[in-house]
């Protein structure tokens, strides 16, 4: 006898239940809940640096023995250095080696500018004569120019004004017409235009030529392109290497006094050949450098900071402000 099938029916699934409200009880117990305090935050603390601790000990040790042995040591006379400090003729010697400083530097970038723009040219002819003034200027010692222009009456005795190749109109005696000081002031304006010629034309250089290429799209004249694009980025590339030039003037005109110019060199020469204290007057002009340097180095700092807005380098701090975010950061780890 044949039997029926089973029919199997599957239940049906269980509906999701949904969720139950708080009741009284449970919200009396989160009130009643204590409260888990806040992981406390991990506190940083700085790497030692030990061999740092010691190598600055160290050369502050240095330091102090130094300072200690020029300051104790009787031989050079610091009551003789405070007499002559500010006699007549260390700041007769002191201005002249500025008015010489300033009168080089300027005319020696005036006429780099120059020697610069004829390298850039795309005249082959200025490139080359440009090139060729450089590579003279550079290649020869500030002394053995400066003695060249000196005993450049050998030479010509006469320079004349003139029809080129033809007669002269004007002419005047090189003795008379080039003393010491103007020998100087010629070699040293064009012993620096070569070295000026070299800084102005990596400053321009550096400024990436695409944004020359915008401008004149925009429709720039290309003066007004070299005085708002150009020469205001170049600057950050020229004022360091310019700065050091500068300082590097300063010091370079004592070479002057081998053609008898009076600078501040010369000046305390003249003292010591008559009162034989060679030491402490030596001491006056090193000291006379050493301020006049310091002026300028601050000068070339601050000057680097306003051609330094609008970069995506940031502002340098100033040593004040370095010396302050040290302080706090010392406050900080104790």
């Amino acid at each position: 006898m044949a039997t029926s099938p089973e029919v199997v029916s599957a239940a049906p699934a269980a509906a999701p239940t949904a969720p139950t409200a708080p009741t009284a009880t449970t919200a009396a117990t989160a009130l009643t809940a204590p409260k888990q305090p806040p992981e406390p935050e991990p506190r940083i603390v700085p790497r030692r640096h030990p061999g740092r601790l010691l190598a600055a000990a160290a050369a502050l040790l240095v330091l102090a023995m130094v300072l200690h042995s020029v300051v104790r040591n009787q031989a050079f006379q610091w009551d003789v250095v405070g007499r002559y400090f500010t006699t007549t003729a260390v700041l007769d010697g002191l201005l002249l080696t500025l008015w010489l400083t300033a009168a080089v530097m300027v005319l020696g970038f005036l006429l780099g500018t120059l020697l610069a723009v004829a390298r850039l040219s795309a005249n082959p002819v200025l490139r080359t004569l440009g090139w060729g003034y450089v590579w003279i200027f550079r290649s020869t010692p500030i002394l053995v120019q400066l003695l060249f222009w000196f005993n450049i009456g050998a030479l010509y005795p006469t320079l004349g004004f003139g029809i080129p190749f033809g007669p002269e109109l004007v002419s005047f005696r090189t003795v008379n017409l080039l003393g010491a000081t103007a020998t100087a002031v010629i070699g040293l304006t064009l012993h620096e235009a070569a070295y000026a010629a070299e800084v102005v034309r990596g400053g321009i250089l550096s400024v990436e030529h695409g944004q020359v290429e915008a401008a004149q799209a925009l429709g720039l004249s290309r003066s007004r392109v070299l005085r708002r694009i150009v020469v205001p980025q170049a600057m950050r590339s020229i004022v360091p290497t310019a700065g050091n030039m500068l300082i590097g003037t300063l010091k370079g005109t004592s070479i002057v006094s081998v053609l008898a110019v009076q600078d501040l060199l010369y000046s305390v020469q003249l003292v010591y050949n008559r009162t034989y204290q060679v030491i402490p007057l030596l001491m006056v002009a090193t000291l006379w450098y050493i301020a006049v340097t310091t002026v300028l180095s601050v000068g070339q700092y601050h000057l680097e900071r306003r051609y330094a807005r609008g970069s995506g380098h940031g502002l340098p701090p100033t040593p004040w402000q370095r010396l302050r975010d040290r302080l706090r950061t010392l406050g900080g780890a104790r």
